[in-house]
């Protein structure tokens, strides 16, 4: 490991505790990073810092520590309920590694308890916990603080205990704007004294950082930390030890390159990432199949409570695949990650940063590869302007196995595959629509047979991108796709029930009208509109002068020429029914005679 310091903890301006010092060097940090020297006097001295560094920085101890220091200094202990400090952070996997770093402070100072608040756990049991035990410190999730500030019913008066706050800290404050928290941070910042220490701490600064500076702290003194050397001249955002890669291919070579590439490094650590929950689970059952003797798990955003299980698991691997989401792509510190492999290009250009920030951090060395189709090769420029991030090129791997074949076996062998396969397909189509870099990822580029194929579906989904579209270069199986079966027996009894229930209800309904479902409100409106118009422009077309009184007399007159027609009455009664209003010329054109003698 290269150690990227600023001198040892004991130069800085101000003293840090004994205990502190001793938990760092248990830690093996003798050294201080850059944003650490640069940040930590600055908070110290009560000043507000909002501090922009590359990511593996070593942000984290840049506030744990003056975190520490301000409460220790405090003139008044905090009792159990009384809150201190607050971190706030996008992920729980983010706010389990930060609670674990500050516990290895805490230790040292049995007088501050701390506490975990996020996604995935039971609030009733958080709440009793916070009751029995206090939490002078809260590392928190967003939606979870916010929601614990609604729990004064359950005995928990959260807005009273966080009078004594003096520190506030929004770690990957980016991240917490893009991913929707804005409206719960607003709410949260509404029951925080206003007399406080804040910190925003990020790898990037977005507009929308901008405009929480403003709105939460009070005269922010700014820290950007660059790396030394190019880094520092060309002001580039990935760590200078990382090395970046791409590799361009056809969409239905991508899998086999990526698998090839992991089954030549099995004893090296990976993280994978893919643009959609569903992709993850279907290409993490792929590569359990496929990459033999590895360790291969899984995690997205819509896994509810194994999430923290399978993080922690994968943090204790000396090697093994991790297939996730942009879940894992901030602030997460995994030791030991040596490829970031990036299957699909992130949605954004700054995720693409923070992917590749997993690897070499703090002084590690470590490698990143995204893997681009043919059309999206500018790709790299941009990056290289926009993001400072400079890649080269890895050429294909030769001697690669085609395992799409085993992929379409493995779905044709058990539904559950065939359908994570299809739902996959569906999501990364629609992901790519909304990528922000549409101007190089563009949907009507996208080869879709061939995109199909590195699915390796047995058929085009019906989807509304696909609508019209013909492929004459995928070629579907030839067989009923329904009748593929769940190798899950309990899954299968299931469908199979489903499906004789649908069969009775079509025998049921034949020659039975069919009734057509009802449509969006908007639609039925927008139908009745024109309807209207249609009707008004037809009256203003034959010239219409009739007024409403005038309807019940129309419809005699109607059935008067009925019964003329038929012979039931002579003409001169016909005229002479006619002739009763005076309107003899309306009636007879609405009628659809103009001349009586004419028509007669």
């Amino acid at each position: 490991m290269e150690h990227v310091t600023e001198g040892a903890w004991e130069s800085l301006p101000v003293r840090l505790h004994p205990r502190v010092l001793g938990a760092l060097r248990e830690l093996g940090f003798p050294y201080m990073t850059p944003v650490q020297s640069a940040t930590i006097p600055l908070f110290m001295k009560n000043k507000d810092v909002t501090a922009e560094a590359v990511t593996g920085s070593g942000k984290t101890l840049a506030f744990v520590i003056p975190l520490l220091e301000i409460l220790l200094r405090r003139e008044e202990k905090l009792k159990k309920s009384q809150v201190g400090a607050i971190v706030i952070t996008p992920t729980r996997e983010l706010a389990i590694q930060i609670d674990e770093v500050l516990s290895h402070f805490t230790k040292h100072f049995p007088q501050f308890s701390q506490i975990l608040w996020i996604g995935g756990r039971n609030p009733g049991e958080d709440v009793e916990r916070f009751k029995q035990q206090g939490g002078n410190i809260i590392v928190a999730t967003p939606g979870r603080l916010e929601d614990m500030f609604r729990r004064k019913a359950e005995g928990l008066d959260l807005a009273s205990c966080v009078r004594t706050l003096d520190v506030l800290v929004l770690d990957e404050a980016d991240r917490l704007l893009d991913m929707g928290f804005e409206a719960s941070i607003n709410t949260i910042l509404e029951f925080l004294p206003k007399q406080r220490r804040t910190g925003l701490f990020s790898a990037t600064q977005t507009q929308e950082v901008e405009n929480l500076v403003r709105a939460g702290l009070r005269n922010p003194v700014r820290v950007s930390v660059k790396e030394k050397g190019v880094a520092a001249s060309s002001t580039q955002k990935t760590p200078s030890r990382l090395e970046n890669y791409y590799m361009v291919c056809k969409a239905d070579e991508k899998f086999n390159q990526l698998v090839h590439f992991l089954q030549n490094h099995k004893q090296e650590k990976h993280l994978v990432f893919f643009s959609t929950c569903a992709c993850v689970e279907y290409y993490g059952k792929a590569l359990e199949a496929l990459v033999k003797n590895v360790k291969i798990l899984c995690i997205h955003g819509k896994m509810k409570y194994k999430r923290n299980k399978i993080f922690m698991e994968f943090r204790k691997l000396q090697s093994g695949i991790l297939v996730c989401t942009d879940v894992m792509a901030r602030g997460i510190d995994i030791p030991e990650v040596n490829w970031v492999l990036q299957y699909d290009p992130p949605s954004n250009a700054s995720a693409f940063v923070h992917r590749c920030g997993r690897t070499a951090r703090i002084g590690h060395g470590g490698s990143a590869l995204v893997f681009l189709l043919p059309m999206e090769e500018s790709y790299i420029n941009f990056l290289a302007i926009n993001q400072k991030c400079p890649l080269q090129e890895m050429t294909l791997q030769r001697n690669t196995a085609d395992l799409l074949l085993k992929l379409r076996t493995m779905a044709l062998a058990d539904r559950a595959m065939f359908e994570k396969g299809m739902k996959a397909f569906v999501s990364y189509v629609q992901a790519y629509a909304k990528h922000e870099c549409n101007l190089i990822f563009r949907l009507k580029d996208l080869d879709f047979a061939s995109l199909a194929r590195g699915f390796a579906l047995l058929k085009m989904p019906r989807m509304p991108e696909l609508r019209g579209k013909q492929f004459p270069e995928f070629v579907p199986v030839d067989i009923d796709t329904d009748t593929i079966p769940f190798k899950d027996k309990i899954r299968e009894k299931h469908r199979q029930k489903l499906l004789e229930q649908k069969r009775k209800e079509k025998t049921e309904n034949e020659g039975r009208r069919k009734f057509i479902k009802n449509k969006a409100w908007s639609k039925q409106k927008a139908k009745k509109e024109r309807r209207k118009k249609m009707n008004e422009k037809r009256k203003r077309d034959e010239g219409s002068d009739i007024e409403d009184e005038d309807m019940e007399e129309l419809l005699n007159d109607t059935r008067l020429l009925k019964k003329f027609k038929k012979g039931k009455i002579t003409e001169e009664e016909f005229e002479k029914g006619l002739l009763t209003s005076g309107k003899r010329t309306v009636k007879l054109t609405h009628l659809g005679i103009s001349d009586l003698e004419d028509d007669c």
